[in-house]
């Protein structure tokens, strides 16, 4: 897995963003669209800058005189565009440009090489010239010619000064309604093959606007995240207020999101992966909606001020609308997905080139996949897997014994401890596979959390008495930290433990111990001084489960899944079973949380979706299945762009932590995004697939049924997506703190 950029591709971005952070200022920005310059938008100084720069020919084929760089390149530079409001039309620029070198021939040779030197500027029509003639066109203001479609050909047509009127537009860019059918018209290439090569050319104009977008919508948060860290109301920095910095952590999740999905599309189209074509139309879609919500947001932080023209936000909620809407209304590109997911629609894709970033987890990886299905195709009776179930309920004994003898309990510890040492990436395929047979429960991720927590703070006698049956699958583990008056405030636990002879008496309950009525032990967090500051107070322990004053009372949820509340009345341990230092429980629980890479929901959100298309091809309404409708393909859709970006945000996060990169909250905002679009797209698809949906019948029904109780909890457990909004927010966008 790889989310790094190349050597020249990271010498490409930062030349183009210093160069732009000069040339593209907002100061500039504002004087292109000034009247004392002609409010034409258009920043002829820039455009040439950009020229000598290589912006132009970065696109062109090198037979055609051009650099031939691939498109991920191009999108870099799109995305350093969009954070500086390029006053110019770059993406239709480079579209247009590519489109010379690939079709112009003798008649387009001396224009590409104008255009090229940024001497002259060629942009493109969206719609056929044939079907509509007067055409929006993205820089046609101070474009000398516009390739298009026109018919069965691909066409260059010039247009001369007195066809291009200047005409005031929401964000002084240099469009212009052109009567392109009424100026002459010099044919490139004509057939089958041209065409697909000019459809090509829009799909890419598609990725490098989106790229844009995202461009635009991260600095909007930026801008508006600084200003939260400065202003001051009733007493307080904004930002402080989770009013503030609540939307703008989800928005960031949106944005990021965005980019990744485009940089996935580029790698799908590269690897030949089928649905790349619907990957195109559904990440522009994402992006004009991410961009314009952020922009909207950020220009709100701002209050009052944003509405005025002496703050700069403005400038970035009006360009992210004028960019992409020239070519119409974006809910198109949601029904265009639609079509190339479920109606056999083709698309004609761009040659991508070279694209880095990749998400194969490797050899070993795939060879560990293979032996775990193995394993329970082997193992796993059909009675045992009606049975499964991603709560604690799942867990089956025999299973988890043979798992470890099998050396597949604890893939990712040292031989010395037990495990297979197997690397981070295959670790990670593991718990996919586990996923995907169904048998991803807690029991065995807890279980192997708690053993490498007493690995590393243990003493030798609780290595030998709870460890040694923990590796050998016998025991399992569960954890005690939550309280029924605390919830996600762990620090404010009151469960209290006090010295007793050589040991200690535990005394207090404790909230959502899920798994204590099939575990052996429990992971305790226990109050041990209350002289001091609450988190440094705490003590952690392992307690077992069955010792005398240990009440276990079952609460159940509608989520066919239970959790308990457990009693601790005068329980004793020696002090052998305690983990770590006294008042250091903190760091001992710090160690856990390591231990977890950040993840989130999309294999259950994609089989979910999986459920979802096959009753939409049973369910019959008007004669036909409803999969052939418009409407269903679109919400469809929908549900595949919040389980692509899952996956993006969860690679990412993973690859962080592998990789030792700067991690900023990736982890919160792959679990955040995954669980809040998990909860949405479960509701749409039961109302999707109503009334059937609301049986528990086996099969897709029930998964989906299941599906929208189980997604409550995800928003909850593990931290609740307050809790992570809250760090995506301090730790991504620099916000101060939101929690006491």
């Amino acid at each position: 897995m790889n989310f790094d950029l190349t050597d020249e591709q990271e010498m490409v971005r930062d030349t183009f963003a210093r160069f732009l952070d000069e040339n593209s200022s907002t100061l500039r920005v504002r004087a292109a669209q000034s009247p004392e310059n002609g409010a034409s938008g258009f920043d002829q100084a820039l455009w040439t800058g950009l020229a000598e720069l290589g912006a132009f020919a970065m696109r062109v084929p090198e037979t055609a005189g051009g650099m031939g760089m691939g498109l991920f390149d191009a999108v870099l530079v799109m995305e350093e565009a969009g954070r500086t409001l390029v006053s110019g039309p770059l993406a239709e620029a480079l579209v247009a440009a590519r489109l010379l070198g690939q079709l112009g021939g003798d008649a387009g040779e001396k224009l590409l090489n104008r255009a090229i030197s940024g001497e002259a500027v060629v942009t493109i029509a969206m719609s056929d010239v044939a079907e509509t003639g007067v055409q929006w066109v993205a820089g046609g203001l101070v474009a000398e010619a516009v390739v298009a479609r026109k018919g069965d050909a691909v066409v260059l047509i010039n247009v001369p000064a007195a066809a291009r009127k200047s005409e005031d537009n929401l964000a002084s860019t240099p469009i212009a309604e052109i009567d392109l059918a009424a100026l002459p018209a010099v044919v490139l290439e004509s057939g089958a093959d041209a065409l697909a090569t000019f459809a090509a050319g829009l799909e890419e104009w598609k990725l490098l606007i989106s790229a844009g977008l995202a461009g635009i919508g991260r600095e909007a948060l930026k801008l508006a995240s600084a200003y939260a860290c400065e202003r001051k109301q009733f007493g307080q920095l904004i930002g402080t207020f989770q009013g503030i910095s609540h939307p703008l952590a989800d928005l960031l999740c949106d944005v990021d999101g965005g980019k990744l999905l485009v940089w996935k599309t580029l790698r799908d189209i590269h690897d030949g992966v089928a649905e790349a074509g619907a990957g195109i139309s559904i990440a522009t879609w994402w992006n004009v909606g991410a961009a314009a919500k952020a922009v909207a947001q950020a220009l709100h932080t701002f209050g009052g001020y944003g509405l005025t023209t002496e703050y700069d936000i403005h400038l970035f909620n009006l360009r992210a609308r004028a960019w992409p809407l020239v070519m119409g209304d974006p809910q198109l590109l949601l029904a265009e997905g639609g079509r190339r997911l479920y109606a056999g629609e083709k698309a004609a894709l761009p040659d991508v080139g070279e694209v880095p970033v990749d998400f194969d987890l490797g050899d070993e990886a795939r060879a560990i996949v293979t032996e775990i299905h193995k394993f329970f195709d082997d193992h796993a009776t059909a009675e045992m897997r009606e049975k499964f179930h991603y709560s604690w309920e799942g867990h089956n004994p025999e299973l988890h014994k043979k798992l470890a003898d099998q050396g597949l309990l604890f893939l990712g510890w040292p031989a010395e401890m037990g495990g297979r040492g197997i690397p981070a990436y295959a670790k990670i395929a593991a718990m996919d596979a586990f996923e995907e047979v169904g048998y991803n429960n807690p029991a065995k991720n807890v279980a192997a959390m708690v053993g490498a927590i007493i690995h590393r703070f243990g003493s030798d006698e609780l290595k030998d008495e709870v460890l040694a049956k923990i590796v050998s699958g016998e025991a399992i583990c569960s954890l005690g930290y939550s309280e029924p008056g605390s919830g996600s405030d762990v620090f404010a636990a009151q469960c209290r433990a006090t010295p007793e002879g050589n040991g200690w008496r535990i005394d207090g309950t404790k909230m959502f111990t899920s798994g204590a009525n099939l575990a052996d032990y429990v992971l305790m967090l226990c109050r041990t001084n209350t002289e001091v500051a609450k988190h440094k107070g705490l003590t952690m322990f392992i307690v077992p489960l069955k010792a005398e004053g240990v009440t276990i009372q079952p609460v159940h949820t509608f989520q066919d899944e239970r959790t308990n509340i457990t009693f601790y009345d005068g329980v004793h341990i020696p002090d052998s079973w305690r983990l770590g230092d006294v008042d250091g429980g903190v760091k001992t629980m710090s160690a856990s949380l390591e231990l977890e890479h950040g993840g989130g929901f999309s294999k259950v959100m994609r089989a979910t979706l999986e459920a979802a298309e096959e009753l939409c091809r049973e369910i019959k309404r008007g004669g036909h299945p409803i999969i052939e409708d418009t409407a269903c393909q679109q919400r469809l859709a929908r549900c595949y762009a919040d389980l692509w970006i899952s996956d993006m945000l969860a690679f990412r996060s993973q690859w962080a932590s592998v990789e030792k990169k700067p991690n900023h909250a990736f982890g919160p905002m792959a679990k955040m995004f995954s669980s809040e679009k998990f909860l949405t797209d479960s509701r749409d698809l039961l109302e999707l697939t109503a009334p059937l949906s609301l049986s528990k019948r086996p099969g897709a029904a029930q998964l989906i049924n299941q599906s929208y109780r189980h997604a409550h909890g995800t928003t909850i457990y593990g931290g609740t997506s307050e809790v992570h909004r809250s760090m995506v927010a301090e730790r991504g966008l620099g916000l101060p703190r939101t929690r006491g």
